[in-house]
This record gives C-alpha cells, sequence and structure tokens, in this order.
C-alpha cells in the first residue's frame, strides 16, 4: 500500500532548522555573566532546601479569674471592707411654740412645686414638701417664716363656744343672716324664694334649683367681709349651678376679696366647726 505523503528533502533540514532558531532567538546584546540556578535562595515553596523554621516562643497566659460558670481554679478574692453607715444627724427643730397636738409635721406631695405653710385650726403648723425636696430643707423654710406663723396663731378663732352661748348664736343667726343675704341679692338684682339656718357639719351653705338657700348659723362667728362672701357665692349660684370658669367669674365681679375670703375659711374654719 502507497500512501500519498508529500514529498519533503532533509538534506536541507539542519540548516533551516539553525536559521529559524537564529531568527526566533531575540538578539542578547548583554554582557552580564550567566545566571548559576544552584546559587539562587529557595522560596518557600522551593523542595531545593527547606526552610528553617524557628518555633514560637509559647505564649504565657495568665490565670483568668473565674466566674460564676467557670470551671477554672478560683481566685483569692479580697473581701471588701463593709461600708460605714453614718448615722444622720437629726435636723434642727423649728422653734415653734407646741400645741397640745404637736407643734409641726410635715406631709409630702408630688404635685405640689414649692414648699408651702398652712396654720391649722388647733395651732398645728403643717408643712407641705414638693416633689424632690427633703425635710432638711423644709425644716429650715419654717425657721424662716417663724413670725408669719406666729401672727396667723394670733389670728385664730377661740375655740367652740358652750352650749348657752350656742343657742344665743343661733338666735343671732336666724335673725341677722336672712337680712344680709335679702339686703345682697337685691342689690345684685337676684331673687331668693327661702333661707333656712341650719346645723351644717360640712357646708357653709347650700342653694337649691328652687331657688331656695341655707346657711350655716356659725357664720355669725366670721369677720363681716368672710361672712358676705359666703352669701355672695351662694347668691351666684341662682345664677349657675356649678363651679366652673364662668360661675367664679361672676363671683369675682360681686365679690373683689373673695381670694382672701377663702383663705381664711380653709385656715379658721375647721376651727368654727
Amino acid at each position: 500500500m502507497q500512501l500519498d505523503l508529500p514529498f519533503a528533502d532533509d538534506s536541507s533540514a539542519p540548516a533551516f532548522a539553525a536559521s529559524r532558531l537564529r531568527r526566533d532567538k531575540p538578539a542578547d546584546h548583554s554582557s552580564s555573566a550567566p545566571i548559576d540556578v544552584k546559587n539562587l535562595a529557595p522560596t518557600r515553596d522551593s523542595a531545593i532546601a527547606p526552610i528553617r523554621v524557628r518555633p514560637l516562643a509559647p505564649t504565657s497566659v495568665k490565670d483568668l479569674a473565674p466566674t460564676s460558670d467557670s470551671s477554672l481554679a478560683s481566685t483569692s478574692v479580697r473581701n471588701l471592707a463593709p461600708t460605714s453607715v453614718r448615722d444622720l444627724a437629726p435636723t434642727r427643730v423649728s422653734p415653734i411654740a407646741p400645741t397640745a397636738n404637736g407643734s409641726i409635721y410635715f406631709v409630702r406631695h408630688r404635685r405640689a412645686r414649692r414648699y408651702l405653710l398652712r396654720v391649722e385650726h388647733d395651732g398645728r403648723v403643717r408643712v407641705t414638701i414638693p416633689r424632690g425636696g427633703s425635710k432638711r430643707e423644709a425644716d429650715a423654710f419654717v425657721r424662716r417664716h417663724t413670725d408669719w406663723v406666729a401672727r396667723q396663731r394670733e389670728r385664730l378663732t377661740p375655740p367652740a363656744v358652750g352650749a348657752a352661748e350656742r343657742t344665743a348664736l343661733r338666735q343671732r343667726a336666724r335673725e341677722d343672716l336672712p337680712a344680709r343675704l335679702l339686703e345682697i341679692a337685691a342689690a345684685l338684682g337676684l331673687t331668693v324664694t327661702g333661707v333656712s339656718i341650719r346645723n351644717q357639719r360640712t357646708r357653709w351653705g347650700s342653694c337649691g334649683r328652687d331657688g331656695k338657700i341655707s346657711l350655716n348659723w356659725r357664720l355669725v362667728l366670721m369677720p363681716p367681709a368672710v361672712r358676705d362672701y359666703v352669701l355672695i357665692h351662694e347668691l351666684m349660684h341662682l345664677r349657675r349651678l356649678d363651679h366652673s370658669p364662668a360661675y367664679w367669674k361672676l363671683v369675682a365681679a360681686a365679690c373683689p376679696g373673695y381670694r382672701e375670703a377663702r383663705q381664711w375659711l380653709r385656715i379658721h374654719g375647721p376651727a368654727l366647726r
């Protein structure tokens, strides 16, 4: 069998190969010395000479203080010295004359914005401590107002009257209070359908929808200005049966000094009951 192969002349192969080598090989114009492969420093990936790895010095791990869940050896825990609690020095007692029920007492009120003083009907002093205040500051507040407290105590109404005098006072109330009420009502253009004098324990007076007004006989024990305020207070209910801002505007128009009268009642009223 004869294969149809292309004819190749090998007679000029070496010369052709040499010429191709000369053509493919770039010209070397360098005059440097040949590289000695054996003297190259081995790299980490080289298998020629293994790199000498210096073992690292072991890390010194300090013993950690164990926690409550730790299984490590417990450390020596130094006991803390107990806190020395110093007894607070008592505050100075306010220089207020004592009464039968005690001279002063303190009340904390979370809505109060400042320290407040009030003299009760029995002479005791009530001190209101605001939120964030202290008893020490409250006591100092009282000491700064001892003169005011003394004046308020001097103005206290005498204690309740005896039975015989009480009867006389109630009779006086039946005579004086209705006449004064009708006098003020006429001046204000109001009509009262009826007046009664009672022994009320919690009210100074009341007004019904039918125009009838009831008054406490103890009004005759009050200063005239305070008594007239109570009468006007009840008369204004003939116009408004509430205590709304509109109602208080009516009271202020008829009795400009009503705030002072209300303050007197808050301070001295309990002693009259």
